[in-house]
């Protein structure tokens, strides 16, 4: 796997006025983004199109993912990267040609209302990731993913804990 290079992609830190972040909890098996029973929570992210930036990247990626169109911009990471757990599937699937993501996350506040989330339709031909929704405390987050996204997720906490 470590010929194969990163994916880019974007992750969302979605804050509530409470502080509190939207993750979504994903229903199926994806590949190598194995569901582990309990651990299926994740915020949303999503690929960077070819020419995209990762801004314009972000607002796509959440309104595909969640429904959501209002949110104000608050931050940004640098890049991170994970790598996916080893994967032997057909090399067709979409995600069998990377080694991992590599990421860079924004931290955006909610400015719609919960009745704007809908995680569950499919937007821009993209099928649904999620089958429900809540608001979670940011410090809480990393516990409730797959293990080999949780060193990402803990550095995402520590630096967008100011909005929390």
């Amino acid at each position: 796997m470590i010929d194969k290079p990163y994916r880019r992609n974007v992750g969302i830190a979605l804050f509530n006025p409470e502080g509190r972040v939207l993750i979504g909890r994903r229903f199926r098996d994806d590949g190598p983004e194995i569901v582990l029973p309990g651990l299926e929570w994740q915020m949303p992210q999503g690929g960077i199109d070819p020419g995209e930036n990762p801004r314009e990247a972000v607002m796509r990626e959440l309104w595909e993912e969640t429904g959501v169109a209002d949110a104000d911009y608050l931050g940004e990471t640098g890049w991170m990267a994970y790598d996916f757990p080893r994967y032997d599937g057909p090399a067709a699937h979409r995600l069998a040609r990377f080694r991992g993501q590599r990421q860079k996350w924004f931290a955006l506040r909610f400015t719609g209302q919960d009745g704007d989330i809908d995680p569950t339709a499919t937007r821009n031909g993209q099928p649904a990731e999620f089958d429900a929704w809540r608001w979670e405390a940011l410090d809480r987050v990393a516990d409730l993913v797959v293990p080999f996204r949780r060193q990402v997720y803990a550095e995402v906490a520590r630096q967008f804990r100011r909005f929390a």
